[in-house]
């Protein structure tokens, strides 16, 4: 039966027993989710609803959305299950498949944002020709690298996971994480190494690397235009740029928690720290280009002082008592 655990199941060791705080965590967590989910589809739902909407750098925050409801729903739903249970047995085709999930959100995430930093590279530097150059095919191509590319390269990587020999079951995380696996891996396999290694680069630092190449561009041309046009780049790039921060802080706390021994450090601590790339950009994201974009702002406030103005009609209206 050990070896039938060992093989077929790992255990997620980072749940701790917090007790009678299991149930309000639980409340906390699913209301969190449940944010996330209306605040995503609300946002995609009004960049849909708007034709003034219809535009690249509209569609792009549109991706932002599905992808932020794609990794919530590959992790919540059993992280929700994992607070009230007793027993935190992962089976490999769950797991794995939930390593594909999260680590495709967190690829789709960084690709999406060099494709909108993109966006506004051809906007601030070459305005006459944005529309030419981010045209519907243009579009459709960058949409193809930022979802597919991202796809490819973790299949590969995962089937390489896969086939690894392993000598325990013990994952130190509340989630199914790629590194965790192959530490517990009974071999050292140089080429698994290297593949790991040259698709991070593939998926990470090179998308990396071209978004800030494009906003140096950006700040070099808007360095030589009017105090007026550097504040209306400065409104349109802002929140991209907040979101990239967002990415960038909260995969390297990841990824930095990964390479410690988390014996040595303080569990909840861990937890949070392993957390926030999974749940604090599908939470700001939503809140940071709706208030910080007035287009979607804009269009925000008008449909609450619609919704506002029904109730007062619908109030009026009601008949008076005799």
């Amino acid at each position: 039966m050990e070896n039938k655990t060992l093989s077929f199941y790992f255990n997620l060791t980072m749940f701790t027993n917090i007790g009678h705080f299991r149930y309000p965590t639980f409340i906390f967590c699913l209301l969190l989710y449940i944010f996330i989910v209306s605040a995503n589809l609300a946002m995609m739902w009004i960049i849909i609803r708007e034709r003034t909407l219809h535009e690249p750098m509209y569609i792009f925050i549109a991706y932002l959305s599905i992808n932020s409801l794609y990794g919530a729903t590959g992790f919540f739903p059993r992280f929700l299950m994992d607070l009230l249970s007793d027993t935190h047995l992962f089976s490999r085709p769950a797991c794995f498949t939930q390593i594909f999930v999260i680590y495709t959100y967190l690829s789709n995430e960084v690709t999406i944002l060099s494709i909108m930093a993109y966006d506004r590279y051809v906007a601030v530097c070459h305005p006459l020709h944005y529309h030419s150059k981010m045209n519907s095919k243009t579009v459709f191509a960058l949409s193809f690298f930022a979802w597919v590319c991202p796809a490819c390269n973790l299949t590969i990587t995962l089937n390489m996971t896969v086939r690894l020999p392993l000598c325990g079951n013990n994952i130190q995380k509340v989630y199914c994480a790629s590194w965790n696996i192959v530490r517990l891996s009974c071999v050292t396999d140089a080429i698994n190494s290297i593949a790991a290694t040259l698709g991070a680069v593939a998926v990470a630092v090179v998308p990396f690397g071209f978004i800030l190449y494009t906003y140096l561009r950006i700040v070099v041309a808007c360095w030589k235009s009017s105090s007026e046009v550097r504040g209306k780049v400065l409104q349109s790039c802002f929140p991209h740029v907040i979101s990239f921060v967002i990415y960038v802080v909260t995969s390297f706390s990841d990824t930095a928690l990964s390479r410690q021994n988390l014996d040595e450090i303080n569990p909840f601590v861990a937890i949070f720290l392993s957390l926030e790339c999974v749940v604090i950009p599908p939470l700001l994201n939503p809140l940071v280009y709706g208030l910080k974009l007035p287009e979607i702002s804009r269009h925000i406030v008008e449909i609450l002082s619609i919704k506002s103005q029904g109730k007062k009609k619908s109030c009026r209206t009601l008949p008076k008592p005799v």
